[in-house]
């Protein structure tokens, strides 16, 4: 038996052996061993991976002030010394985690056997893990985006715009430093520091993790840098779509973050010169919305596109002008009065250059001479022939025409510029007065339209900074002989600008003598223009009641009351003492005065009108005559309703198409409807007759005459008798059936009529028309006489509609024995065609119907007749023909 256990044992179970001392050094070895991190089972880094890198917290350093910068050599090694550290990082970040994770596993599959799609999301998802330890993969993207394929090239620029520019590679809210730059490394290097070398302790208290840093900072600005230089290429492409793209590319990565902002605002303003119009336009949209989204780059935008684009040497006209309506499209703020200032600079600078180049152009023309190999002049210095001088006019000619439209586009657009930058400048320096001189050459231009956006600008400035006022209604009063003014487009912008000058004018006689030239000048102009100016008229009178004056008070001739004096001719040898001048010569109206204000037009009388009553447009006539019975005008003051196109649309007969009141597109150049300066435009409205309906529709020629316009009271008098007209052919077409409906049956009376003559055995020697007589039973009879076949074959034919017998031959019970169920002619009419005679014998007191009159009788005879008539066989039998046939050979 066994050693028998002690009280203790059993209560506290069997006794354990002494622990084993080498099995417990060998686990406090292990324990030991993870809380030490051993290199097998921990990996060994000192950068934490994640996607924001910037944000890593890193040991702070002293920082000194003023520091000395350290020598070349010493950054150059300690520089790398970083670049080791960051390479044995990324090494280690690959072995701990790229290499045992399954899903990185399957990435690196991807990227060695996949499509270029998934090349490109595999190694965008491995950078976006941890930036710093994927340098590896960074640089693959950056080599896919250098393919000579645009798709592949494409597909990998995009993918690094993304994690640059909405990726948190880049830290959003600063630059990205060089290793020399950054203010820790200089502080440390500073006193014995300053002489570090490979192999010594860190100088100051930098650690590894910061030269890590700042390595990967130093290595991402030159990546940058490098991708740049790729998208710069691919912007230079030959494909539109590249181009576009790489613009696209630009202005993500300038908008999101501030790195190399000043290379990528160069490439993006670059393209504003490209030779194609939907490039550089979309490099001009792509810089308002830059501002848009970053006010505070406007300043330095501007500065950008006067020094890179506008002022460069030998830059195209095309560049200059999408610049110009890149600046002229800026919006402005009344707190932005240096930003104004300084477009109102580059627009008056860009004026003198354009002016200087026209000088010189035309005195090279002057002194053109084709000079030969030896410096002499070609030919001699003789007349080219005419061949030679017709080819060279030519040329010449296409040339200068397309020069000069450019030239003129990109005057217009500087004009919007200084006209839109204006209101918002401190323009109180005498130096702006000077630059009046230019603009009022600008209004002598070879474009009108060019000259009258001149005068709106010069208006503008007159009338808030009081600036050469008279010189600038002397120049108005002149534009108005022009002949150009007949073949504008911009009549009514013409139109509005005199509104708004003669509005604010404060003399009186010149409003009159504007007032008197109109009136003579517009004979020569097109309905539209005089209706305009008729408006134009009619407002003036309302503002200045003095001009009335004009039509209702005759005009003074005194001069012209005195008698005639007459002098001989002298003789020859004869001297004539001069005449002496009355010393009060009357005044009269002078229309050779360039000044509005001495044309003494308050002395005249609009005399101009009369012959406006006569015109051969009915609104001309119309406004004519009410402004010479002062009558008031409600028109509403629209030229274009009085153009040719509007009224050839009338003959169309249809809605003119509705026009959007939204703006199209978000250019700040469509104008703004509703705002204070409304009332300072004659013609806002430029609808035409887009609300106006039809003139062929029931609503328009039932209105009243008073309510229809002048040039439409034709059409409405005229629609008005075609809508009666079609009205009362309704009714007569309705008769006119009910007529033909008549006319049909005594056709078809005069067809029974000629029948019953080609066979006179059928009604016999009756003289009554019709077929209500027929004797049914003679006409069996005859056939069963003759041994053929009746021509019903038996059928009861209750034809009596007035009361007669029923054929006494038939009877009920074979009615339907010879009926061809095959003959459609019988069901042509309806049962409700047929009538039944119903023979009422019995005692049953039956109403007597009224007496028929004698047309009733005539129509009931007539649908008797058409029944007999359908029901009469279309072929004869076999019989009959036998019948026929047996009278020839008889006769």
């Amino acid at each position: 038996m066994g050693k028998k256990r002690t009280h203790a044992e059993t209560k506290d179970g069997p006794a354990r052996p002494p622990p084993d001392k080498s099995r417990v050094s060998a686990k406090h070895d292990k324990k030991d061993a993870r809380k030490n991190g051993d290199a097998k089972s921990r990996p060994n880094l000192l950068f934490t991976p994640q996607p924001e890198w910037h944000a890593v917290a890193l040991p702070a350093l002293p920082t000194v002030e003023n520091p000395t910068i350290p020598a070349r050599h010493v950054l150059d090694e300690l520089h790398q010394y970083a670049d080791e550290l960051l390479i044995a990082e990324g090494d280690e970040y690959g072995k701990s985690h790229l290499a045992k994770d399954s899903s990185h596993k399957f990435m690196s599959t991807v990227m060695t056997s996949g499509t270029m799609e998934d090349k490109v999301s595999a190694l965008t998802l491995l950078v976006q893990e941890s930036p710093l330890h994927t340098t590896k993969a960074f640089e693959q993207l950056l080599g896919l985006s250098r393919k000579k394929s645009r798709n592949a090239a494409m597909m990998a620029l995009a993918a690094l715009k993304d994690l640059m520019g909405q990726g948190v590679v880049l830290p959003p809210d600063r630059k990205l430093k060089a290793f020399a730059r950054q203010p820790g490394l200089t502080s440390a290097l500073q006193g014995k520091s300053a002489t570090w070398k490979y192999g010594d302790r860190l100088p100051g208290q930098v650690q590894k993790i910061h030269l890590i840093a700042w390595a990967y900072e130093d290595w991402l600005k030159k990546q940058y840098f490098e991708m740049l230089k790729i998208i710069e290429g691919w912007s230079n492409d030959e494909v539109e779509y590249s181009r576009n793209r790489a613009v696209t590319f630009v202005w993500e990565l300038l908008k999101e973050k501030p790195e190399q902002e000043e290379n990528l605002l160069r490439l993006l303003i670059n393209k504003l010169g490209d030779k194609e119009k939907k490039v550089a336009s979309r490099a001009s949209y792509l810089l308002l919305q830059l501002q848009i989204t970053h006010p505070l780059m406007k300043s330095v935008i501007i500065s950008s596109i006067e020094s890179d684009l506008l002022f460069r040497p030998n830059q195209s006209g095309t560049a200059k002008y999408y610049g110009v309506i890149t600046l002229n499209q800026t919006v402005l703020g009344a707190r932005e009065q240096e930003v104004a200032n300084k477009l109102l600079q580059i627009y008056f600078s860009l004026f003198v250059g354009l002016l200087k180049q026209q000088k010189e152009h035309d005195k090279k023309e002057e002194a053109v001479q084709k000079l030969n190999k030896h410096g002499n002049v070609q030919g001699g210095g003789g007349k080219p022939g005419k061949a030679a001088r017709r080819k060279a006019e030519k040329a010449a000619t296409q040339a200068f025409k397309v020069e000069d439209e450019s030239r003129e586009k990109l005057i217009s657009a500087i004009l919007t510029g200084v006209n839109r930058a204006f209101p918002f400048a401190n323009t109180d320096d005498e130096k702006f007065g000077e630059q009046i001189d230019t603009i009022f050459q600008i209004t002598h231009s070879a474009n009108f339209n060019t000259s009258i956006q001149a005068m709106s600008l010069i208006q503008q400035i007159s009338s808030t900074k009081h600036f050469a006022t008279d010189r600038f209604y002397r120049t108005l009063y002149e534009s108005l002989l022009d002949p150009r003014l007949i073949e504008t487009s911009k009549h009514i912008m013409y139109l509005n600008l005199l509104y708004r000058a003669l509005k604010s004018d404060v003399s009186i006689k010149r409003v009159q003598a504007f007032v008197k030239r109109l009136l003579q000048i517009i004979h020569l102009h097109e309905p539209p223009f005089i209706c305009g100016v008729l408006y134009l008229i009619n407002e003036l009178i309302v503002q200045f009641p003095s001009i009335r004056s004009m039509v209702t008070t005759p005009e003074d001739n005194a001069s012209e009351s005195g008698e005639e004096h007459y002098d001989d001719v002298p003789e020859e040898g004869e001297t004539v003492a001069p005449r002496k001048e009355t010393e009060t010569k009357h005044p009269h109206y002078d229309a050779r005065k360039r000044d509005p204000a001495y044309a003494d037009a308050d002395l005249s009388c609009l005399w101009d009108l009369l012959p406006l009553q006569a015109h051969y447009h009915p609104s001309v006539h119309v406004l004519a005559t009410k402004i010479i019975r002062q009558d008031q005008i409600k028109e509403k003051p629209d030229p274009t309703i009085y153009t040719l196109m509007n009224f050839l649309d009338k003959f169309s007969f249809r809605n003119a198409k509705t026009k959007t009141q939204a703006t199209h597109g978000t250019s700040i150049m469509q104008p703004m409807s509703g705002t204070a300066k409304a009332a300072d435009y004659l013609i806002a409205a430029r609808d035409g007759d887009r609300t106006h309906g039809a003139l062929n529709s029931e609503q328009f020629w039932r209105k009243k005459v008073d309510e229809v316009r002048e040039d439409e009271v034709f059409f409405h008098t005229y629609f008005e008798k075609a809508g009666k007209a079609k009205q009362a052919s309704k009714k007569d077409k309705k008769q006119r059936k009910k007529d033909e409906e008549d006319s049909e049956e005594s056709g078809e009376e005069e067809i029974w009529k000629a029948l019953v003559n080609s066979r006179p055995e059928v009604e016999g020697d009756d003289d009554d028309e019709g077929f209500d007589d027929i004797d049914m039973e003679d006409m069996v009879s005859d056939d069963e006489e003759d041994g053929g076949v009746g021509m019903d074959e038996g059928v009861e034919l209750n034809l009596g509609s007035d009361g007669e017998d029923v054929a006494d031959g038939a009877s009920d019970d074979d009615g339907m024995d010879g009926f061809d169920l095959d003959d459609e002619e019988a069901f042509v009419d309806s049962d409700d065609d047929i009538p039944v005679d119903i023979d009422m014998n019995d005692d049953t007191d039956v109403e007597e119907p009224a007496p028929k009159s004698s047309k009733d009788k005539e129509k009931d005879k007539t649908k008797s007749k058409k029944r007999k008539l359908k029901h009469l066989p279309t072929f004869a039998s076999a019989d009959d023909y036998a019948k026929l046939i047996g009278d020839d050979d008889s006769e």
